[in-house]
Formats: C-alpha cells, structure tokens, sequence
C-alpha cells in the first residue's frame, strides 16, 4: 500500500493521544463535568481515524478499479442499507464486486447494518467534525457488597431497593440509606462506578474511543490480505 507509512502514524497518534487522554479523562471524572480540552481531544482521535479509512478507500481504488477514473472525492463507504451500499460502491469503485469480490464482501461486512461500531463511529465522527462537540453524559452506579466473618457475601447494584424489615448476612438494612445498620460482625464495601458516556449512542466514551483504534487497525490489517 502507498499510504501504509500515513495510516500506520496516524493510528500509532491516535494510540498516543488516547494515552494522554486517560489522565484528562479521570480528572473531567473528578471534576463532574466534561473539559473543552477533552472534547478536543477526542474529536481529533476520531478525525485521525476517519482519515485512515478514507486513505484505504483510495487504496482500493488504484489496486482494485484502477482502469475507471476516481471520483472527485472518495470516502470509505458507510451506508446503512445494503442498496445504499450497493449505489455508492458501483459509483465510486465501478465493478469492485466482479473484479474483487473478496475487497467487496469484506467492504459490506463491515457496514452498520452488520457492524453497528462503524455507524456509531461515522455519526459521533461527523457530528464532532461539522457541529458542536458531542456531549458525554456523567453516570454514576453505585455496587455494594456485605460480607460476612464466615467468607460469605452479598452484592447489589442499581436498581435494587430493600423495604423495611429485610436483613442480609443478619443485619438490618436501613430503608433510607439502602444500607446495613453499622454493625461489626460485616464489612460493607461501596463502590461508586463513574462514566462519560456518548449522548448518542450511550457508550462509554473512553472506551468506544479505544474499540475505534482497534477496529480500523484491524480494518486496515485486514484490507492489507487483498490490496
């Protein structure tokens, strides 16, 4: 591939970045709101990531539908249908699937409505590079085990709410705090999960931003078996 050495950096960057971004992300966490310079951040590792798939895209083209003259901008396609996908391949990559059926099918596994990564990807991608930043949602949950001297437990999280009169591992459980009474004979552990997570897809932002490095590297591992 001519542009192996460009999608190589760009992805090895957006590793970087993400690196960078783990302590900028706790701290946001800390703070309870979400930093500029973390949305900035983040709309960089997706604008670095879309680049790489476009780069492909041009690869398929000289290596596969060289013959045609290329389109005036080419872009990997994202479709959300089959005959969508359908439309923009025979338009922008004439005869990619009689020519190189294999560059073809691996090119509509990937769409979202076979993977719906990639959707999720495109949209939090266009909305960060043409709009406003895309807003994290804080979510807090909150998992609490009880344990007991005899090496038992019990754990709950979200959702789950004790009336009065109800005892676990023998202690009374106090209806307004959804805790056991303070009592020696069990521990009480309270773990507090806190999160940003994507407004519009309801992902975790940290990690639907690492699962995106990973998946076009793989994209891009994979497109180098046939181009």
């Amino acid at each position: 591939m001519r542009r192996s050495k460009s999608i190589e950096a760009l992805v090895r960057k957006s590793r970087e970045a993400l690196s960078d971004l783990k302590p900028a992300y706790e701290a946001s966490l800390h703070a309870k709101a979400v930093s500029e310079d973390l949305k900035v951040d983040i709309k960089n590792i997706f604008e670095n990531l879309r680049s790489c798939l476009d780069y492909l895209a041009h690869e398929i083209f000289e290596s596969c539908c060289q013959q045609n003259k290329p389109p005036d901008r080419l872009y990997f396609p994202i479709r959300k249908s089959r005959q969508e996908f359908d439309q923009v391949v025979n338009k922008d990559f004439p005869d990619l699937e009689k020519t190189r059926k294999a560059v073809y099918d691996f090119l509509e596994s990937l769409q979202p409505y076979n993977d719906p990564w990639i959707g999720e990807f495109n949209q939090l991608n266009n909305e960060n590079k043409h709009q406003d930043l895309v807003e994290q949602t804080r979510t807090e949950s909150r998992h609490i085990t009880v344990s007991g001297p005899g090496g038992g437990s019990v754990s709950w999280g979200p959702g789950v709410t004790f009336g009065r009169g109800v005892s676990v591992m023998g202690v009374p459980i106090d209806p307004k705090t959804q805790l056991p009474i303070p009592n020696p004979s069990v521990k009480t552990e309270i773990v507090t999960w806190v999160d940003f997570r994507f407004r519009e897809n309801n992902k975790s932002a940290l990690q639907f931003v690492e699962g995106s490095i990973n998946s076009v590297e793989k994209i891009y591992s994979e497109l180098c078996k046939y181009i």
